[in-house]
């Protein structure tokens, strides 16, 4: 259904690339004002200029100057912000992640003030406005490693899981306020760069994990999209798995 998110203005942190890029596709084809942010100007600005109701505002979320200057901004463009998408997500590259015991503690530090720190303050710079509108969504995209480890993920996934709590945690001090906080949990998302080489032992090990089918980027915007749109006002505090089942499917094995 079009049109669930009109006269919505949202922030889709993370939104330059991949999932982030196509939540804020999804957002403004429901009818919202989306303000794409990252880092890259360049890819920025190709980005929004694709995206009819988009308009691209360069941050670097670990600078709390830069995340108030952000929505200042997105605020003077649009009007007050009324969504906000916690999506970002640090570079895997550059997160220096592995086992605890390898993982020092500048990495841990690193990859959680991107992955869970720059959500929170987010949050904490959004919610004033979402008060003075008396309404507001906020939604975080966390991971299925925040519940069923992985390999050398461990800073990665602590952050997740902080995501799920900081949900809940806001729900509990601003759901009487009109403003609501849930989580997206994805697993497994189809990336036809990633993929492209996969061997077919490989597509039937994923695909025996899910009892549906791979989730796309675009089953997982449309999860966001629903829970920031008030089809979904009496719905918060929770984590939603867009997973094709997988979780449920790891618990059953696991007996």
């Amino acid at each position: 259904m079009s049109g669930r998110l009109d006269e919505e203005v949202a922030i889709v942190t993370g939104s330059t690339s991949g999932l982030g890029r196509e939540i804020a596709r999804v957002f403004a084809t429901e009818g919202a004002s989306v303000v794409v942010t990252g880092r890259d100007r360049e890819r920025g600005d190709r980005v929004a200029g694709a995206i009819t109701g988009a308009a691209f505002i360069a941050a670097d979320l670990t600078d709390e100057v830069q995340c108030a200057s952000l929505v200042d901004a997105a605020r003077a463009r649009f009007g007050p912000v009324t969504v906000l998408v916690n999506n970002a997500v640090g570079n895997a590259d550059d997160r220096g992640d592995g086992p605890v015991t390898e993982l020092s503690a500048a990495a841990f530090e690193a990859a959680l003030r991107v992955d869970l720190v720059a959500a929170a303050t987010m949050c904490r710079i959004v919610i004033p406005q979402m008060l003075d509108t008396g309404r507001g969504a906020i939604v975080n995209v966390s991971s299925r490693a925040a519940v069923r480890s992985s390999p050398r993920l461990t800073a990665y996934a602590a952050a997740k899981a902080g995501l799920n709590a900081l949900a809940r945690s806001i729900t509990m001090d601003f759901a009487r306020d009109g403003i609501r906080c849930n989580t997206v949990q994805p697993g497994y998302i189809l990336n036809e760069q990633r993929d492209a080489g996969s061997s077919p032992e490989r597509w039937a090990r994923l695909e025996g994990q899910h009892l549906t089918r791979l989730s796309t980027a675009t089953d997982v915007a449309y999860a966001v999209a629903f829970l920031a749109s008030r089809e979904a006002e009496t719905i918060t505090g929770i984590v939603l798995p867009v997973d094709g089942g997988s979780t449920a499917v790891r618990a059953l094995s696991l007996g």
